[in-house]
C-alpha cells in the first residue's frame, strides 16, 4: 500500500555546501555544483540522519551554477536571484510536510526555521566539510 504522506523535503544550499570546502570550487562553480548534485543521489533514497528516506531532494543553485541539470533523485531549482530567497520560499511552501535545509548560513537558518524547517550543516552531505 502506498504511503499517503508526502515525502520529507530536503533542500540543499549548493553555494553554501560547495563553499564549505576550499577545494578550488571557485574556478569552476558549475562543475562544483554538478559534483555536489551527483554526490546527493544516494541521499534521495537513504535520507539524512533524523530524516529517513526516501526524501524529495532539491539542490538550489544560483549564479554561474544556474545551468546545472537535474538527475534522477535530485531536482535542481535555479534561483533567478538570491538562492537564499528561493530556499526560504521552498521551505515556506513545505509547511505541510517535514522539511530539512542543509546550510551553515545563520541568517538563512533563521528564515527557514521560522517556517518550521529543521536545519543541518554541510557535513551532513559533505563529510569533509
Amino acid at each position: 500500500m502506498p504511503n499517503p504522506l508526502p515525502l520529507p523535503l530536503v533542500i540543499v544550499d549548493a553555494a553554501n555546501v560547495v563553499g564549505s570546502v576550499p577545494d578550488g570550487w571557485w574556478r569552476d562553480r558549475r562543475g562544483a555544483a554538478e559534483r555536489l548534485r551527483d554526490s546527493l543521489v544516494s541521499y534521495a533514497s537513504d535520507g539524512l540522519p533524523g530524516t529517513p528516506g526516501p526524501v524529495d531532494l532539491v539542490l538550489v543553485v544560483e549564479g554561474r551554477a544556474r545551468d546545472v541539470a537535474p538527475v534522477p533523485g535530485v531536482r535542481v531549482a535555479a534561483a533567478p536571484g538570491s538562492g537564499d530567497d528561493l530556499i526560504a520560499e521552498l521551505a515556506a511552501e513545505a509547511a505541510s510536510r517535514p522539511c530539512v535545509v542543509v546550510t551553515a548560513d545563520r541568517e538563512l537558518r533563521r528564515r527557514v526555521e521560522a517556517h518550521g524547517a529543521r536545519c543541518t550543516g554541510p557535513r551532513t552531505v559533505r563529510p569533509g566539510a
